[in-house]
């Protein structure tokens, strides 16, 4: 039978998405994380959060919210527990604001994860930028103050170099301006960008690098696009952590360790 056109609902408050069932595979977190560098062996039997940053977006495309063009703003991710590999979660969600801005429009959505007993694993709030293609003002709203305070101070944990070759490899069908040149150029960036989720990666990996978190909860904030021909480094000061472009240290992407819990170390 003949694949069937999905069909799009304008995104509007209040809009619940349908329910549904996800895991993340052992095989495919090692695959996504090597392709971008990261030693998977750094999250053990855990799941890398990052991840349901991407589910979380596949649900609103499920149920009938397009993602094509949109860029990721601000992003909470709350691990109320690690979630295992190949362990089956089901995912909830719901638009919760839609607002105009002078370059389209921003969507807001609260998604989380839940296990067999209804208790959330993940929680995954976003803000997202639906760009107009007959608005040309570039802004998306109000400014978060910075969370990293002096980036070329921080200290630098791992540098990355993105080839198209990783980028395409990492991304997936849903957004083209993840992989595709002329839909980023369309889009008004000069190359393909990363999703949020691939930079969150980068990130997670650092966190987990220092001891893995039995919980946490981050803020996330995509201030700059990664094109994928980028190369960064993975800083960290205090709380706050970012990927910082490593020619001249502007902020890319930045997160603000809000809480974290890590399991103490038995005394041996």
């Amino acid at each position: 039978m003949a694949d069937t056109e999905p069909v799009w609902v304008d995104p509007a408050a209040g809009f619940e998405y349908q329910r549904d069932t996800v895991k993340v595979p052992a095989d495919y977190q090692r695959e996504k994380l090597s392709i971008c560098g990261i030693d998977p062996a750094v999250f053990g039997s855990a799941v890398d959060a990052s991840f349901y940053i991407g589910l979380a977006i596949r649900a609103g495309i499920s149920s009938g919210i397009s993602a094509e063009g949109t860029v990721n703003m601000l992003q909470s991710l709350v691990q109320h527990r690690p979630a295992r590999l190949d362990e089956v979660l089901t995912v909830r969600g719901r638009i919760t604001a839609v607002t105009e801005v002078p370059r389209g429009r921003t969507i807001d959505t609260d998604v989380w994860f839940e296990d067999d007993s209804g208790e959330r694993v993940i929680t995954a709030k976003g803000r997202s930028l639906k760009p107009e293609p007959d608005k040309s003002s570039r802004g998306a709203g109000e400014r978060p103050a910075p969370v990293l305070q002096n980036p070329a101070d921080a200290a630098v944990l791992a540098s990355h170099t993105l080839t198209p070759e990783i980028v395409v490899s990492y991304s997936e069908e849903g957004n083209s301006i993840h992989y595709d040149l002329d839909a980023a150029q369309k889009a008004g960036f000069r190359a393909p960008l990363i999703g949020g989720g691939m930079g969150v990666h980068y990130l997670l990996a650092a966190l987990y690098a220092e001891g893995a978190p039995e919980t946490f909860d981050l803020d996330i904030y995509f201030r700059r696009p990664i094109f994928w021909d980028d190369s960064f480094d993975v800083v960290r000061e205090g709380q706050a952590m970012a990927l910082t472009r490593n020619d001249d240290q502007k902020i890319l992407t930045e997160m603000r360790v809000n809480a974290l819990d890590r399991p103490a170390r038995s005394a041996s």
